[in-house]
């Protein structure tokens, strides 16, 4: 696998850190993840929860190993400091000032481990008018104007219905991993990652940055219709609803003759896109009459044959369960643990699930040998409390 010998220890806790380090380990990373006594917050992250632990967890988890290691005394300290001889990436999401509290910033750390690469995911930066902010996926997107760009004039801004920002910065960060990388195969150094909430959550806002830097507008809340196309957007069908993308003149006349309905694409008020745009009402009106006599799953075939992008809206219940989901192997089980598959299907080095999340502890004795410290120590380790083997 193309990350096959690349150490990464995982201090992170909840979801953008996780999914980037469980991004690496899908592609052969050994990703050692690291808790402190309390365990990861994202444990607890429920409902619902399997065996203690909650869903979240153990979709953020997989092919990591697990150890317990309390930073906040020295002697947990000096075993980082030994983990850190053979580690290639650092990953964690503490607040600013944590780590330097602690002597295991960047700063500090590079003296001794001068090709660590150190992955710092936090809320808005350490510095700046929100420099140290606490920041979670709701209130960087609500700063950012994610939330100001979701949802419709009657609703208002509405949040997402799922953690997009936490999904962008985890992206961001595995790409700033391999990123570092590349350039340390150049440079035989290191180098730290800033990477903030905030900051990834601008790159999502397109076409809402490019309209008002190019063009001085404010997008508007337009719910379930595109801000730009139409019609593009999600109209009820007489069973489900259906999403429908008309970016073209052309796609407006295939789904005219989908419908029956050819007089459409001769219509002055629909005859091109700009047209269609300042007559919204008046076809939404329409294409909504004429779905409701269709079943949603039949017509999204029927006009994806025409070249019209469609889709049934699905519940994820049903789109796990939807035999192109198991086409593509983005749903496995291995040994019981269900989990979606790797959507980066490379064609020489593919990725593989080769392990469950871990345990809290799970692999304590095993890490912390490699690490050269003896049974002994290792015991004492964990009956001090300072790699503990339960959750405190």
């Amino acid at each position: 696998m193309p990350l096959a010998g690349i150490r990464v220890l995982d201090l992170s806790r909840v979801l953008a850190g996780p999914l980037c380090a469980q991004m690496l380990g899908d592609y052969g990373a050994d990703v050692i993840k690291v808790e402190p006594p309390a365990g990861d917050q994202g444990r607890s992250s429920g409902p619902p929860y399997l065996d203690g632990d909650s869903a979240m967890y153990y979709g953020l988890n997989r092919n990591k190993r697990g150890i317990a290691l309390d930073l906040s005394r020295p002697e947990g300290r000096d075993v980082m400091h030994q983990l850190l001889g053979d580690a290639d990436v650092l990953i964690h999401n503490f607040k600013p000032g944590t780590l330097e509290r602690w002597g295991l910033d960047y700063d500090t750390l590079k003296a001794d481990f001068p090709r660590l690469i150190m992955v710092s995911i936090t809320g808005f930066g350490a510095t700046g008018p929100l420099g140290g902010t606490p920041g979670y996926d709701g209130s960087a997107g609500a700063w950012a104007g994610v939330i100001a760009a979701n949802g419709s004039i009657e609703s208002g801004p509405m949040r997402l219905g799922i953690s997009v920002v936490d999904v962008s910065t985890g992206l961001h960060a595995a790409l700033g991993v391999l990123l570092a990388l590349q350039a340390r195969n150049h440079t035989d150094r290191g180098q730290h990652i800033d990477l903030a909430l905030f900051d990834c959550s601008l790159p999502l806002l397109n076409p809402h940055v490019a309209n008002w830097l190019q063009g001085g507008e404010r997008t508007p809340l337009t719910g379930n219709q595109h801000p730009t196309f139409t019609p593009m957007g999600v109209y009820q069908t007489a069973d489900h609803p259906i999403y429908l993308a008309v970016s073209t003149d052309r796609n407006f006349v295939a789904l005219c003759n989908v419908l029956g309905r050819p007089e459409w694409a001769a219509d002055p008020r629909f005859a091109s896109m700009a047209a269609r745009a300042r007559h919204r009402t008046e076809l939404i009106e329409l294409i909504t009459q004429a779905f409701s006599r269709e079943k949603a799953q039949e017509l999204a075939l029927r006009l994806n044959a025409t070249g019209i992008p469609a889709g049934a809206v699905l519940h994820v219940a049903e789109a796990l369960a939807h035999p192109h989901t198991l086409h593509r192997n983005m749903y496995v089980e291995v040994d019981g643990y269900r989990t979606i598959g790797l959507p980066i299907k490379l064609s020489d080095t593919p990725g593989q699930i080769r392990r469950v999340p871990p345990a809290f502890g799970q692999h304590t004795h095993e890490v912390l040998a490699e690490a050269g410290l003896d049974e002994e120590t290792i015991t004492r380790l964990q009956d001090q409390g300072i790699s503990p083997e339960q959750r405190g």
